[in-house]
């Protein structure tokens, strides 16, 4: 059986830079109109030329790789996906992505438009210096979560993290997993002379009780109606998937597979995706929810010992236990309980 051919972009395709994070940069697919014609002798150049987006890159983004020293490449975070987390979810709950060939020069004019972005002080300091992989032959497209083609809606993105407690929590821990890490850095934050960082407790998203779904919706940033988030988050069954799956794989703290394990990376990946759900004004518009983040997390690159050791020092410390004294009143529903 022959292998489907590949996406394709096409050469004259527009990109507009949208966001970046450590590893990848965003951008938009967007139509460039055919010039106003004077004349009879009016012609297209090369750089006025027009381009229209072809219906197969419709509502979706382009995801372009950085040249980084952990940088594993699209084929193989594509198979990943593929393998380990579709089988997981239902398509609509996921941020899809599909591999798609770059036309050749595309990298580089996005990385000379990177360069011209940092002269005029429009890309944000923390990346600079780390442009995109001229070596990295293909992009990830990716379901689009904007509301740019949809302005009647509104988009809410939380993190679901950890909706179990940690294995290797003591038993009369007063924190969860992600509420004793936050704690932890608010501490060192403070003493830095930061700010801190106040969010829910991912216990609450999926308590069976009402009262504390809509406590952590207050936290939710992008959708102002906080009673209607609680009501589209309480037992929401994509929310309770994730917790299943979580539960399956939940030798995470100090004990279970090798840190370097296939299993320990799932497991840690499903802890550390987001959630976007794409709002209508209209309530009765259908609600859009999907997972992202998903790209199966490794143990290289020291990441394996961080996991563990990040834990052994919320254990020893007493993060854990809710023992250290001058931090603001914990979220946490396990010190509530």
């Amino acid at each position: 059986m022959t292998k489907p051919a590949l996406l394709e972009l096409p050469a004259g395709a527009q990109l507009i830079y949208l966001a970046e994070g450590g590893a990848n940069i965003v951008y938009r697919i967007v139509s460039v109109p055919p010039p106003c014609h004077i004349g009879p002798t009016d012609t297209h150049s090369a750089s006025g030329h027009h381009f229209i987006v072809p219906p197969e890159f419709k509502g979706r983004l382009l995801r372009l790789r950085k040249e980084t020293k952990t940088g594993i490449s699209y084929q193989e975070i594509a198979r990943n996906f593929d393998r380990a987390i579709r089988p997981l979810f239902s398509p609509n709950e996921l941020v899809d992505q599909e591999i798609v060939c770059l036309p050749s020069g595309l990298v580089q004019r996005c990385n000379e438009q990177l360069r011209a972005a940092e002269r005029n002080g429009e890309r944000p300091k923390k990346r600079q210096g780390v442009y995109l992989s001229v070596t990295e032959p293909c992009g990830l497209l990716v379901t689009d979560m904007t509301t740019f083609c949809a302005p009647d809606t509104v988009l809410a993105e939380l993190k679901p993290k950890w909706l179990l407690q940690s294995p290797s929590a003591p038993l009369n821990a007063r924190r969860c997993r992600t509420c004793a890490l936050r704690d932890m850095k608010n501490h060192q934050t403070r003493r830095a002379g930061g700010s801190e960082e106040l969010s829910f407790c991912p216990l609450d998203l999926v308590s069976d009780k009402f009262e504390n779904v809509l406590r952590a919706a207050k936290y939710v940033k992008g959708c102002e109606d906080q009673a209607r988030l609680a009501r589209i988050l309480y037992r929401n069954p994509t929310l309770q998937k994730l917790v299943t799956h979580q539960k399956a794989m939940r030798d995470v703290g100090l004990h279970g597979p090798s840190a370097q394990s296939r299993e320990k990376s799932l497991a840690m990946t499903l802890r550390d995706c987001t959630m976007f759900i794409k709002i209508p004004r209209d309530e009765m518009g259908p609600v859009e929810i999907r997972l992202g983040d998903l790209d199966l997390k490794t143990g290289a690159g020291g990441k394996a010992q961080y996991w563990l050791s990040l834990e052994s020092q919320l254990i020893a410390e007493g993060w854990y236990l809710g023992n250290n004294s001058g931090l603001p009143p914990s979220e946490c529903m396990l010190q509530r309980s």
